[in-house]
């Protein structure tokens, strides 16, 4: 995994709420990006992307080609950017004020209940 080119979405394999979201954004990219588990990452390899367990543990993240982070909506927003169609578009329109503002009041009660989403289970909880 470490010093692969692209981009990367890091979310927590744990989590079936964000396997499976996870799992929808990137059958919607070419072959440049990969979603992958943070539980997959050891810790040089998250280092080298500049990155801790505990920042993986609280929030997804969108490393890009060029090894550029953004975390939480932002991330969802950058990766919903590299795919194609719709969701390209919903991408791009979370990266506008104001639903960037409101992805960004989201995104935290997202993170916290998401044990209580469709496919959350006990072990999306922080």
């Amino acid at each position: 995994m470490a010093g692969s080119a692209g981009s990367l979405l890091v979310y927590d394999g744990d989590c079936g709420f964000c396997t499976s979201s996870a799992d929808w954004i990137a059958a919607r990219w070419g072959d440049d990006a990969r979603a992958v588990p943070w539980q997959f990452l050891s810790d040089e390899e998250l280092a080298a992307r500049g990155l801790t367990r505990e920042d993986v543990r609280t929030a997804v993240w969108w490393i890009d080609a060029a090894g550029g982070r953004r975390r939480g909506h932002d991330a969802i927003a950058r990766a919903l950017l590299a795919g194609s169609g719709w969701p390209r578009i919903a991408g791009a329109l979370l990266l506008v004020p104001p639903v960037r503002w409101l992805g960004a009041a989201a995104y935290p009660l997202v993170a916290r209940f998401r044990h209580r989403l469709p496919g959350g289970t006990p072990a999306c909880r922080l």
